[in-house]
């Protein structure tokens, strides 16, 4: 059987798949998820297997780059940062209820903040150059919920105190300090990064009940749709002002696979948002599949007509 194989036909298959297995365990034998020992832990142990995640994921970050990467990366990261704050702010602040077609200002945050860095690496190997894709490596610090909350705190949505900053992050940095500190080590914490991925999902899934999911999947669609639409204009503009084609921009208009985590963490530190983090993890998790089915045909279609041109 080629298990791995299909699942990674799907978009973003390693992350989707499990989450709505888990999902399905809660909805209709949710009394099997309280069978107890490793088991228990293993179907409700989200968390500590996302503190893991982060640290490898921190691994891979490496604080070395060209002055093109710098600019090109750091041009990108700050306009996905700003979109996704100016969104979070104008739902958040000034919409009644805090509520976008009902999808809430963290769900907002949470799918803008975090590019799929393979889709966006696999973009640029074909429309772009090397250095283009190196140009990742600043933006996969936008992995976890640090910059949700930032960008939560800075708008004024939430208020998180100083050691709740540390603790989230913390993971991160211990992994960035391993990987450029050692390569072997960067290498041995790298390989782990897609292998945590369908556990701390399907954990993440058992906190979701399926009836849900239909009600929030059609929601999720829509955000899906706005991430590219509002982003990519966003992360257009500013590849053509830093002497880009576009093509880079909207290659990252894109949702992660591991922003699915981000609405449960924020939840976790804020109790204010218990209320919308599964509709938003759902959400989200929709705007994975949809923005990796339209942000390739976007950047493919303006590919060629920069190439025509």
């Amino acid at each position: 059987m080629r298990i791995k194989a299909t699942l990674e036909k799907i978009p973003g298959g390693m992350m989707i798949i499990p989450l709505f297995l888990g999902a399905l365990l809660k909805t209709f034998v949710p009394s099997f998820i309280n069978i107890g020992s490793f088991s228990t832990a293993l179907m409700t142990g989200a968390f500590p297997i996302l503190a893991v995640y982060f640290v490898c994921v921190g691994s891979t970050i490496s604080l070395q780059a060209t002055p093109y990467i710098i600019k090109k990366g750091g041009s990108l990261f700050l306009a996905k940062i700003f979109s996704a704050a100016l969104v979070g702010y104008l739902v958040g602040k000034l919409i009644p209820g805090g509520m976008l077609f009902g999808i809430s200002a963290l769900a907002f945050m949470a799918a803008m903040n975090d590019t799929n860095g393979g889709l966006y690496m696999a973009l640029m190997q074909q429309f772009g150059t090397a250095e283009d894709v190196a140009a990742y490596s600043l933006q996969s610090i936008e992995s976890g919920p640090f910059l949700t909350m930032v960008t939560l705190g800075v708008t004024g949505l939430a208020q998180f105190p100083l050691i709740a900053f540390i603790a989230a992050i913390l993971p991160l940095v211990i992994g960035m300090i391993l990987g450029n500190l050692d390569e072997d080590l960067r290498d041995f914490l790298g390989k782990a990064v897609p292998v945590l991925v369908p556990f701390f999902a399907f954990a993440l899934g058992t906190g979701l009940d399926f009836n849900n999911i239909i009600k929030a999947g059609f929601r999720g669609i829509l955000l899906g749709i706005l991430v590219v639409t509002i982003t990519g204009c966003a992360l257009f503009i500013t590849d053509k002002i830093t002497g880009g084609t576009g093509v880079t921009g909207l290659a990252a208009a894109s949702t992660a696979g591991n922003a699915v985590a981000v609405p449960a963490a924020i939840a976790a530190i804020d109790p204010a948002y218990k209320a919308v983090a599964s509709a938003a993890t759902v959400q989200v998790s929709t705007s994975v599949i949809v923005t990796a089915i339209l942000v390739p045909i976007v950047t493919a279609w303006w590919a060629k007509r920069v190439s025509k041109a």
